[in-house]
């Protein structure tokens, strides 16, 4: 039997092409439902405050930066969205004096337009934005030169090749309404891929490349980060792929409540934990990494209850 057409854009793969009782499995999970899902390879980690969740975000990038020295750099991967643990790296590093010169930081996507990666000045740049509320924030004396920045452009070649003989000892991550990390969207539905997704198989040989974005996740950056205003949005990116996140020692998802819903926080734990994996849902595919963290604020997690609003 051929799979649903997506209820969101009949023209691409998402989680509405899902077998209804995986949906449902997933709405109905409560918190502690959601924490019994942890199991070898994957660990689900529940904070209270918001203080405590961005904190501990901040400090993954410490741990990383801490491992690094010259001989053996080590680096971090992480996203804007969120964003709010970046500013606290900054002050972390400042207040506590760490020189962090051999560490490395890779970002994870960048918006694409008019054949290539937009410039750091325009307003919804990723660069800009680790550079502004991180990076330049960092005394000059206790920051990485510029050479270890590494930010994903057009020309995907150099981004890729920076991974070698560096140890990446964790990629973060936000997770969007489409469920992807990074803009690891769902595929489109056409060619061989008409009638079923791309086998998992196939999807993990992605590496950083220029993708276009399912039209969930320009609605969601409309929202998130333009006021709505979804005509500025660009409708493709250039993003770290499933190539390099197998690279990454450790996979660290950060879930605050004010990226994905409660339905979709639900519906990859359960996908996750119990290794259900499909590319229609993109980070299904964490099912098969060695190490993947997710870590909830509490107070984000939310019901699938029916409310009228």
């Amino acid at each position: 039997m051929p799979r649903k057409l997506s209820a969101i854009a009949p023209d691409w793969w998402d989680y509405t092409t899902l077998e209804n009782d995986l949906v449902r499995e997933a709405s109905e999970l409560t918190p502690a439902k959601m924490k019994s899902l942890s199991r070898p390879g994957f660990q689900v980690k529940f904070y209270d405050t918001l203080e405590d969740f961005y904190l501990a975000e901040a400090l993954e990038y410490i741990d990383a930066w801490q491992q690094s020295t010259a001989d053996n750099p080590v680096g971090i991967c992480g996203p804007i969205g969120p964003t709010e643990q970046l500013p606290l790296v900054a002050r972390l590093v400042n207040e506590l004096g760490l020189d962090v010169r051999s560490g490395h930081f890779w970002g994870m996507d960048e918006w694409y337009h008019e054949g290539r990666e937009v410039e750091p000045d325009h307003p919804l740049s990723f660069e800009r934005a680790d550079r502004d509320l991180c990076f330049r924030r960092i005394r000059k004396r206790l920051r990485m030169p510029d050479a270890q920045l590494h930010f994903p452009k057009s020309d995907v070649k150099p981004y890729r090749e920076s991974w070698e003989g560096v140890r990446c000892a964790v990629m973060q991550g936000g997770q969007g309404d489409v469920k992807h990390w990074a803009f690891n969207d769902p595929l489109p539905r056409r060619g061989r891929y008409r009638h079923e997704p791309p086998p998992p198989s196939v999807y993990r040989q992605l590496g950083t490349r220029v993708v276009d974005l399912h039209p969930l996740t320009i609605a969601q950056n409309a929202r998130t980060s333009g006021g709505g205003n979804i005509s500025m949005v660009p409708t493709q990116a250039v993003t770290v792929g499933p190539v390099e996140t197998w690279k990454a020692e450790k996979v660290s998802i950060w879930h605050a409540g004010t990226h994905d819903n409660p339905f979709g926080q639900r519906l990859t734990t359960l996908m996750i934990g119990k290794k259900v994996i499909d590319s229609s849902v993109p980070m299904s595919l964490l099912g098969e990494h060695p190490n993947v963290q997710f870590n909830f604020y509490r107070g984000g997690i939310g019901s699938c209850t029916v409310e009228m609003h």
